[in-house]
């Protein structure tokens, strides 16, 4: 591919994420040194030039990592891209998602003290088609089948975070930076079969049947589909949920369960979240099913008591499920 046509490629894809006219800062970026990072690099370089600044971080996990990020700042210094290594260390627990965990707090940090607009980062086509397959074999639900997403936030900030190279192949990107003649990093954990997602990608090498691009555009289907639902939800907490004080000090909510059960797990979520409690969504749906069967159902500090009335702004008898914090243990009635 030829250098001009994939920046130009670029560029449309990064302004449908990010329109010139709601940027607010550079466009910080978030490269490893691997192949595909460093090709968003290049890209952005040209497409963005005086408006982007690059972080790398090394997570301690492996010798190689204080190399791969010297690799980075080598690249960025070429081009004159401010650049910023960033050392972090990882809590005990699942190493991945403890990793992951602790890249976006630190970029999130990075991004808010450089007052950069929005983060990218070059997840692309290969790794969507990945996680897709990843969830499905799972029996995950329709907020993990939705993918990795184009456009969302880093998560407790309000920081944008872009993926503008999920509709490229990682041939694709190997290629930019193969023309510019660097070599990349390699993470040896991309190959290694104590990973799944390392044992899959080795799978789909071999399943040349698959296509990455075609799957990759089923996950955004199903994420417009699960933003579809959140729009829905949002009105039913709207319209269905209201608050009631109660003769405590801790208020509750009562809902009119009327939505379809996707729907009410959602509002069940949030009902939790305002009583000060936490819940995952398979605890959520466990909770509706309960509900559903006419059962107390107690998940996150917050126990919820169905029962069925007749609804004054509807005006027939609904299920009404009431939700209120649960006592301290060792309390006294």
């Amino acid at each position: 591919m030829q250098l001009e046509a994939a920046v130009r490629r670029f560029v449309a894809d990064l302004a449908a994420l990010w329109p010139e006219d709601e940027r607010d800062g550079a466009l910080g970026l978030a490269v490893s040194g691997g192949p595909d990072s460093l090709a968003l690099l290049l890209l952005a370089a040209e497409a963005l030039p005086g408006r982007i600044a690059v972080a790398s971080i090394d997570h301690g996990l492996r010798p190689e990592a204080a190399d791969e990020v010297a690799l980075v700042g080598r690249v960025a210094a070429e081009r004159g891209i401010p650049f910023t290594p960033i050392s972090v260390r990882l809590a005990p627990g699942n190493l991945q998602a403890e990793a992951r965990r602790a890249r976006y707090a630190a970029l999130a940090q990075w991004a808010g003290a450089e007052g950069l607009g929005a983060l990218a980062t070059a997840h692309h086509a290969d790794d969507q088609a990945e996680t897709l397959l990843m969830r499905l074999n799972r029996g995950s639900g329709l907020a993990g089948l939705a993918g990795v997403r184009a456009a969302t936030v880093i998560e407790g900030s309000a920081i944008p975070l872009l993926r503008p190279l999920l509709g490229w192949r990682k041939a694709e990107l190997a290629a930019v930076v193969a023309a510019a003649g660097i070599v990349p990093a390699q993470d040896p954990s991309n190959t290694d079969p104590a990973y799944d997602r390392a044992r899959l990608r080795a799978a789909l090498a071999d399943a040349d049947w698959l296509d990455p691009l075609q799957l990759a555009a089923s996950a955004g289907h199903l994420a417009e589909a699960w933003q579809a639902l959140g729009w829905y939800a949002e009105l039913d907490w709207h319209e269905m949920v209201m608050r009631e004080e109660g003769d405590s000090t801790a208020p509750g909510f009562s809902y009119c369960a009327n939505a379809p059960r996707i729907i009410s797990i959602e509002t069940i979520l949030r009902i939790i979240r305002e009583l000060g409690g936490h819940a995952t969504r398979a605890e959520a749906a466990r909770a509706w099913d309960r509900l559903w069967a006419g059962e107390n159902a107690s998940l996150g500090g917050v126990m919820a008591v169905p029962g069925v009335e007749r609804v004054e702004k509807v005006g027939v008898p609904m299920r009404v499920w009431r939700f209120r914090p649960e006592p301290a243990r060792g309390s006294v009635n």
